[in-house]
């Protein structure tokens, strides 16, 4: 099973750009073509939040315009640029987004690996919330579950990275979260959004990653500088699962580089 991860497009209405700089749809719209070339195409994709920017009923239609060429089941959570209910009512052909309740938290079956989407939009607020609401649900859904290879996506990474000015915008209760992880040994994986960087730490016994923006990237700055966006390279993360290794993490860059050219004799393969 191949899982892509995609995160922080960040779309803006047509004609405003991100910052007064950047625009955002060309790197989305690469991204998705990028994901249908891939061999093997994944099975599915995951968005990990801050899906458009403000939260604006346009900005949903177009990335929903954005994302429809993908031929693989796509699944969506909130970041804290999203709005909950603007989501939903533009995402209605997606059936496993909750009709009820307050909360973006769903389960995926019927894949080798089982997916819990949890949902740490705290409206208001940069930074990320698992209320005990929120909590509750998760572990009684792992409860289901106790054998079952897991992964748990979310926007808000349950870890410090260095990088203070995201830091003070974090998933408040990490804490509490990493006590529900710890009981379950069947958790493989949890992915997340909101750094646009690809960093890796342990969480609650198990691997918390978070992964690159399609579009720009959070500067790797470990003092207590103003934050500020790079323009390295774009990138999805892509998850493989095997029984035999469970799963591994692949970094996948969107664009186009020179290569790739054979070890043994320098030529380039054919593609």
């Amino acid at each position: 099973m191949v899982i892509a991860q995609i995160t922080d497009t960040h779309i803006k209405p047509e004609g405003v750009l991100a910052y007064a700089r950047l625009d955002t749809t060309p790197y989305l719209r690469r991204a998705v073509e990028h994901l249908l070339a891939l061999k093997p195409r994944p099975d599915v994709v995951l968005a990990t939040g801050d899906l458009v920017d403000g939260g604006l009923p346009e900005e949903y239609r177009r990335l929903h315009d954005l994302l429809a060429p993908l031929s693989m089941p796509v699944y969506l959570i909130p970041g804290n640029h999203d709005n909950r209910d603007a989501l939903a009512a533009a995402f209605t052909d997606h059936a496993y987004l909750p009709s009820g309740g307050q909360f973006m938290q769903y389960v995926v079956e019927g894949y080798p690996v089982r997916l819990i989407a949890l949902d740490t939009l705290d409206p208001g607020r940069v930074g990320g919330l698992l209320c005990a609401e929120r909590l509750g649900w998760l572990a009684a859904r792992l409860a289901e579950g106790p054998a079952r290879p897991t992964l748990i996506f979310m926007h808000h990474p349950p870890f410090m990275t260095g990088i203070t000015q995201m830091d003070t915008h974090g998933l408040a209760n990490a804490g509490e979260f990493a006590e529900v992880v710890r009981r379950h040994p069947q958790i493989e994986r949890i992915v997340c959004g909101h750094l646009h960087r690809p960093i890796q730490s342990r969480v609650g016994g198990t691997l918390a990653s978070t992964a690159p923006s399609t579009a720009h990237q959070v500067a790797l700055d470990l003092e207590e500088e103003p934050l500020a966006f790079t323009m390295e390279p774009p990138a999805c993360l892509l998850h493989v699962w095997s029984a035999q290794t469970g799963l591994v993490s692949h970094t996948s860059y969107i664009g186009d580089f020179d290569g790739p050219y054979l070890f043994a004799d320098g030529t380039k393969r054919a593609r």
